[in-house]
C-alpha cells in the first residue's frame, strides 16, 4: 500500500497504530489485574490486539514505500529504525490477550467464594506483571516512534513565528 486518495498511505496507516496500541495496552492490563472485566470484554480483547498486531506491519510498510519518496537524512533512517521494533511489542500484546482472555474463561465464574485461592492464582499474577511489562513497553516504542516521525516530518518544516498570512488586517 503505498497512495490512499493522493496522500501517502503512512500518514493515515499511522493514527490505527498511535490509537491501536495504547487502547490494547490499557485494555491489556485491566483485563489481566480485573477478570472480571476480561469476562465482559470477551473476544473483544484478542480482536482489538489483533486489529494491533495487523496495524503494525501495515504501517511500517508504507513508512517504508514513503520512506524511499523522501529526502534521506538521519532523521528518517532514525524513525525507520525504531518503526522497525514496534512489530515484537504488538505480537506480546496479542499473545498476551489472548492468553488472558483464555486464561479468564476457563476459570471459575467470579462468584465463586474461593476463586483467589486457588492453585491459578500465580497465573494471575504472572499474566499482570508480563501484562505490565509489555504494554508499557509498547506504549513507550509508540512515543519514541511518533517523536522521532514528527521530529523527521517537521524539522525545518515551519516557521517558529507566523507568516500573517492568516492575518485579516
Amino acid at each position: 500500500m503505498s497512495l490512499v486518495n493522493g496522500l501517502p498511505a503512512h500518514v493515515l496507516l499511522v493514527h490505527f497504530v498511535v490509537v491501536l496500541v495504547p487502547l490494547t495496552a490499557l485494555a491489556l492490563v485491566v483485563c489481566a489485574i480485573w477478570p472480571q472485566a476480561a469476562r465482559r470484554l470477551g473476544l473483544v480483547l484478542p480482536l482489538v490486539a489483533l486489529a494491533t498486531l495487523v496495524s503494525v506491519p501495515l504501517t511500517t510498510n508504507a513508512g517504508e514505500w514513503l520512506e524511499g519518496h523522501v529526502d534521506d537524512n538521519a532523521l528518517v533512517r532514525r524513525h525507520a529504525e525504531l518503526g522497525d521494533g514496534l512489530l515484537p511489542w504488538a505480537g506480546g500484546l496479542f499473545l498476551l490477550a489472548v492468553a488472558v482472555w483464555w486464561w479468564v474463561g476457563r476459570t471459575a465464574a467470579p462468584e465463586a467464594p474461593d476463586a483467589a485461592r486457588r492453585p491459578g492464582t500465580w497465573v494471575r499474577v504472572a499474566a499482570t506483571v508480563l501484562s505490565l511489562v509489555v504494554a508499557a513497553g509498547a506504549v513507550v516504542d509508540v512515543y519514541r516512534i511518533g517523536d522521532s516521525g514528527a521530529k523527521a516530518a517537521w524539522q525545518q518544516g515551519f516557521s517558529k513565528t507566523a507568516s500573517g498570512a492568516g492575518d485579516k488586517g
